[in-house]
């Protein structure tokens, strides 16, 4: 585990890897248009055998380098359907950013978006906005009458 260290007079601070990864996380997912962190299929087959370096849930797709005082970040997320991805990733890199420099004091240097997929509705939200839309006709058929 490589530490961010802080030098103070009376002591040092030292910042995990794995922590500006979680605060990264928390700060990406919560962009409208974000559907999830995701490592990518090899990814995903690495933490299944728990080889993957990313296995806790928090820093799932996101990859984090520390230097001195500086930090880069690689998101891997998938976009909801119908969304602009360039202004979602670019959301995404500003909130980021923010997070990170706001909660640690480092310098981010660079975030890179990757797009691993689109998500679309699940099956089941489709299935109520019909019945929804179901409902509501039988209602005003039953008005007409």
């Amino acid at each position: 585990m490589d530490n961010n260290k802080i030098d103070h007079s009376i002591g040092s601070v030292k910042i995990a890897d794995e922590v500006v990864e979680v605060i990264a996380g928390m700060a990406a997912s919560e962009v409208e248009g974000v559907a999830e962190l995701s490592g990518g299929f090899a990814q995903d087959i690495a933490n299944i055998l728990g080889r993957g370096k990313n296995t806790s849930k928090g820093s799932r797709g996101i990859k984090v380098e520390i230097d001195e005082k500086e930090a880069s970040v690689d998101l891997f997320i998938a976009v909801q359907y119908g969304v602009s991805i360039p202004d979602v990733a670019q959301k995404v890199q500003v909130v980021v950013k923010e997070a990170i420099e706001g909660m640690t004091g480092l310098t981010v240097m660079v975030i890179n978006v990757h797009i691993q997929g689109i998500a679309f509705k699940n099956t089941a939200e489709i299935k109520d906005v019909k019945d929804s839309k179901d409902k509501t006709n039988k209602e005003k058929d039953l008005k007409e009458k």
